[in-house]
């Protein structure tokens, strides 16, 4: 008896002795890209804005962004989400369908659906994404186009749901989160690019672009990230009034947010926009929160300046990195989908998707 009483006081003092974990600290950083984890239209579709889930079949289902490439870079007019599927979350991916496309005019997001986010919750999937009407006009020339501020500014936030990822999805005639309708708010022109995660009381986390009326139309700004919180995944939310991943005297310092919850923090990976005179430069960083209201620099806040490897070894700068979004796989981030693409000899612009392994090392505070 003695000796089990001495033993059990041993471990016990062993145990206190230990360093207590705490939240740990994300560093991010990729892994070597294989060739099958780029996923492109080819000649007659530009891709952008892949997100990823895991079905009940056991396959893996992006939802992703497309448009005919022909007439230039219109997805604020052209956009459509369509769905492909995959053995592995790192490709190759093979279309199936289109998951919402056109459906009228007279729809809030009827002539243009856009930036998909895909999440299963409580047994059901919800295609978050950005969807918009207009006159569906290609403003300029093919390959010169300008963009068509009548779509632009229509943009809205909106859920589809259903109980498979292949479908069908069940739409809505309201957006899931609308302008506020007062001239002074962050979002009085545009809702956009949700971004969204189950906390752990079982509400949901939106992290949304708002675009302003404080400056001229049709442009307007300042373009910021706001915070909205809902019960359920289909609403309502309630808006938080204070803007995140602002920078002083910057109008549009960030885009393209993807929020996640794991290991006591909510946690963000953020295209980064910085100006240097009349340039704009990009880059993905990293943000943390103990509350998802309020957001600060991680501890390692620079992820990459739109640079990765390939598998032979070769490092790649793309003209764009972005669209990040984390596909979590048995609770660990395993690949971080981005939208890509390069300029060729005569400008034309190239795009596609690509699933970039992710390597995370977790550093926990010493007490």
């Amino acid at each position: 008896m003695k000796k089990t009483i001495v033993a059990l006081l041993a471990i016990a003092c062993f145990a206190c002795s230990q360093p207590k974990k705490g939240n740990p600290d994300y560093k991010i950083e990729f892994g070597k890209v294989e060739k099958r984890s780029v996923f492109s239209g080819g000649d007659s579709l530009s891709h952008w804005g892949g997100s990823l889930v895991k079905g009940e079949d056991g396959l893996y289902h992006m939802f992703y962004s497309r448009w005919p490439k022909a007439p230039g870079w219109v997805w604020v007019s052209h956009s459509e989400i369509a769905h492909a599927v995959s053995d592995s979350p790192f490709g190759p991916f093979k279309f199936k369908d289109v998951a919402l496309p056109i459906r009228g005019v007279e729809y809030w997001d009827g002539m243009c659906t856009h930036n998909p986010t895909v999440h299963k919750f409580n047994g059901k999937y919800y295609l978050y994404h950005m969807g918009n009407t207009g006159d569906g006009k290609i403003v300029g020339v093919p390959g010169k186009h300008r963009i068509n501020w009548l779509h632009r500014n229509n943009q809205r936030i909106g859920v589809a749901v259903a109980d498979s990822p292949n479908g069908p999805w069940k739409r809505f005639d309201e957006p899931v989160l609308d302008i506020t309708h007062d001239s002074l708010a962050y979002d009085a022109a545009v809702t956009s690019n949700p971004s969204v995660c189950q906390m752990p009381d079982g509400k949901i986390l939106m992290v949304y672009k708002g675009v302003s009326k404080k400056r001229p139309a049709p442009n307007y700004g300042p373009v910021v990230h706001c915070v909205a919180i809902g019960d359920t995944p289909t609403g309502p939310f309630k808006k938080f009034p204070d803007p995140v991943f602002t920078f002083p005297g910057e109008h549009f310092p960030a885009e393209d947010p993807y929020i996640w919850y794991q290991e006591g923090r909510f946690r963000a990976v953020v295209k980064r926009i910085r100006h240097e005179g009349k340039k704009r430069l990009f880059s993905l960083v990293h943000y943390d929160s103990e509350d998802g209201i309020h957001w600060n620099k991680a501890k390692n806040f620079e992820i990459s300046e739109r640079i990765f490897t390939w598998e032979d070894g070769r490092t790649q700068q793309f003209t764009h990195l972005e669209r990040p979004q984390v596909f979590i796989e048995n609770g660990e981030p395993v690949a971080l989908l981005c939208a890509a693409d390069t300029l060729d000899a005569n400008k034309v612009r190239h795009s596609f998707n690509v699933q970039i392994p992710l390597i995370i090392t977790k550093e926990y505070p010493q007490k």
